[in-house]
């Protein structure tokens, strides 16, 4: 079975990702590994973001890894919150502040329209690639639901009327970003492994 070290201290997102990839892969997190850090997210983009992890795990391990970066893109807020979705509020990264900032500045916008961007960077025998997933969707003006996290209360897949925090794990692995993402990263690893 193939190990890789799952850049992050997000638990939702390794139980979510492991959730989508099944046994294929043995995904370990920052804390199964034993690394005990804070990786800084300075850049402008979600891909520079997840290769600053990825790299950033690699020197330290000189193992195999990848890391992800998401964000919410808003089209009437010009993409926000973006690279910011954890600290849109501010940097405590609290998720209930977050989604009070977004409907506050959605307030009066007629156009609702939204996505949900993941990249992957992995770091696989010395070399970097990307995978990308998105899920297409709009957000609604007030919270429903008690699963998942982050904005997932306030965000409605696109063509259906529940929101991902409404949706059980399993039928939200149906539209994921992180899910359409983590397939690419399965495919390719299979294909590098010469795995059916």
């Amino acid at each position: 079975m193939t190990e890789l070290i799952f850049a992050t201290n997000n638990q939702h997102k390794v139980e979510e990702l492991n959730f989508a990839i099944g046994d294929k892969i043995k995904i370990i997190s920052l804390k199964d590994a034993g690394i005990d850090i804070d990786i800084p997210e300075p850049h402008e983009t979600l891909q520079e973001n997840a290769s600053e992890k990825s790299r950033t795990i690699h020197q330290l391990t000189g193992k195999n890894c990848f890391s992800e970066d998401t964000g919410l893109e808003v089209f009437a807020l010009n993409g926000e919150p973006g690279v910011k979705s954890a600290r849109y509020a501010g940097e405590n990264k609290s998720f209930e502040k977050n989604i009070e900032k977004l409907l506050k500045n959605l307030a009066d916008k007629k156009n609702r329209t939204a996505q949900f961007r993941t990249v992957i960077s992995l770091i696989l025998d010395d070399k970097e690639c990307f995978f990308e997933g998105i899920c297409a969707g709009e957000i609604i003006s007030e919270q429903r639901g008690k699963n998942g996290f982050g904005y997932d209360p306030v965000f409605i897949p696109e063509g259906l009327n529940r929101t991902f925090a409404e949706m059980e794990p399993i039928e939200k692995n149906l539209y994921s970003h992180r899910k359409k993402a983590g397939d690419k990263l399965i495919t390719f690893l299979q294909e590098y492994y010469g795995k059916n």
